[in-house]
């Protein structure tokens, strides 16, 4: 029998490099899906080297361009007969950006990228997940979407594509956040409509990790004062990518489907606590829970379709 084959997006960098360490350690096939070849070519050598699993593929990739997510699921239907785990793991989050950033086909950088770039490419790829005996798909989640303390914040469905750029302020952590929190939406609405094709779809709320020397290099002096703090306490990526195998091939979660996981293994479940400031508190210290936003279905329902919309496709089709 062939080896598992896994498709990790990001994967030149932080927690995706180190996924692709732990799935070739395991003896996966990795497809590594990266937009900077030249990049990634340098890790996927350095993966290779320090797995001794040769079958580490590394194929282009930009999550926020439709037409680069068509090109490269015809390389990968035309190299592969199945994929049997598909992590979206690349992310969009520019520090310190105040002004509107759009993807190549018009839809705000960060909702193009962790939304609809993950929605599009498992549209594509659902044909070769549903030929694996045990499809597995993960969206990683952050603590972005913990906004406790804004109960009334709502993702604005209205201005993806820059509807209102003229009169609302651009906050590129609300729009990751936001965009985070719609990719937990996606998740629950994906797992519904792929439960009789057998391919579960679960999330993963990752905690704040530790930034590579990489990437604090490029921030200004106060978000690299930012960054120390959090290095302080960050989790390594290795852990992140652990959890990321575990969720995909533990037996003891293997039957969880449309379930945010947080990074002790819990099935996080929606808020019970009231409102007030205290209550916030409550509910952001306890990594048990998810604003129960998530948990409504008009907005599940607007996530999907938006999605849909965008990328001008019917998943029913």
């Amino acid at each position: 029998m062939k080896a598992k084959t896994v498709l990790i997006t990001g994967a030149n960098s932080g927690i995706g490099k180190a996924a692709a360490i732990k799935f070739a350690r395991e003896g996966y096939q990795v497809i590594m899906a990266c937009r900077n070849l030249d990049k990634g070519r340098l890790v996927q050598r350095c993966i290779i080297e320090v797995t001794k699993n040769s079958y580490v593929d590394l194929l282009e990739l930009d999550v926020a361009s439709l037409d680069s997510i068509r090109r490269f699921c015809v390389e990968v239907e035309k190299k592969y007969d199945r994929l049997d785990i598909l992590i979206h793991n690349a992310a969009y989050l520019q520090h310190g950006v105040k002004k509107y950033q759009f993807s190549q086909d018009h839809i705000e950088l960060s909702f193009a990228t962790n939304v609809v770039g993950p929605f599009f490419l498992t549209y594509l790829l659902r044909e070769m997940l549903e030929r694996s005996e045990n499809p597995k798909i993960l969206n990683a989640c952050t603590v972005s979407i913990r906004h406790y303390f804004v109960p009334r914040r709502k993702i604005e469905f209205d201005n993806l594509q820059g509807e209102y750029k003229d009169s609302r302020p651009y906050n590129t952590y609300r729009r990751y956040g936001d965009s985070k929190m719609a990719l937990l939406l996606l998740t629950f609405k994906m797992s519904e409509v792929l439960d009789n094709s057998g391919v579960k779809v679960n999330a993963l709320q990752i905690p704040a990790i530790k930034i590579s020397k990489d990437t604090r290099r490029h921030f200004k002096s106060v978000w690299r004062l930012s960054a120390a703090v959090q290095n302080a306490f960050g989790a390594e990526p290795e852990t992140i990518a652990n959890i990321y195998f575990d969720i995909c091939t533990s037996e003891a979660l293997d039957s969880l489907s449309g379930k945010l996981i947080n990074n002790r293994l819990e099935v996080m479940k929606p808020s019970h606590y009231s409102h007030g400031f205290i209550q916030g508190i409550r509910q952001f210290m306890d990594m048990r829970v998810y604003p129960r936003y998530a948990d409504d279905i008009g907005n599940i329902e607007n996530v999907w379709e938006v999605c849909q919309k965008v990328s001008k496709v019917n998943f029913f089709e």
